[in-house]
């Protein structure tokens, strides 16, 4: 009895006690707690790319990727294998104008197939999914005219070069108003 007194008390909120009589103080309402920060993705997919919000870090001057590189691409892995509509990813490797331009063309292939074995090696990805070309100093997105600008245009893309999808069209028969959807699955 005892129990569900107390049971059926402490349901009605916060209690002082004076003798052997309770006063129920009005409870106030706690706010709800705050909502965890949102973190942007560090890899998304567009129309036409897997995006990285972060750079592929390698050893100066060579083509081996950095450990802390590791877990974006496992991220670039897993994207790749959640998305089997992306048939085909080209690897692209992108120098800045710092240098001699055959030295940044063959680094940046380099890359690129490093980037490309690490997937296939470490994340999974199929082989036939992914290709590699390098592209030097040909493809600027920066001013090499500063630190800034040429540590931008020293980066890795992911480029979708081909992947399925399903083409969807309404059709409405003129002579009597109905309409139908077609639908018909593609690859771009």
């Amino acid at each position: 009895m005892l129990v569900a007194a107390l049971v059926s008390l402490s349901a009605c909120g916060p209690r002082v006690f004076e003798g052997e009589s309770a006063k129920v103080i009005e409870a106030t309402e706690l706010p709800p707690p705050p909502e965890p920060p949102k973190v942007d993705a560090r890899v998304e997919v567009t129309d036409d790319k897997i995006v990285i919000h972060e750079k592929i870090a390698f050893e100066y001057d060579a083509a081996k990727i950095q450990r802390v590189s590791h877990d974006l691409l496992a991220e670039v892995a897993q994207v790749i294998l959640d998305n089997p509509r992306i048939e085909l990813i080209r690897v692209e490797g992108h120098a800045s104008a710092e240098g001699e331009a055959d030295h940044n063309l063959e680094l940046s292939q380099r890359r690129a197939e490093a980037v490309r074995a690490h997937l296939v090696k470490k994340g999974g990805v199929p082989e036939a999914r992914l290709e590699a070309e390098g592209f030097g100093e040909d493809r600027p997105i920066a001013d090499n005219e500063t630190e800034e600008g040429r540590g931008q245009n020293r980066r890795v893309e992911f480029v979708i070069v081909r992947q399925a999808y399903t083409e969807t069209r309404t059709i409405t028969d003129p002579s009597t108003g109905l309409s139908r959807v077609e639908t018909e699955d593609k690859v771009d």
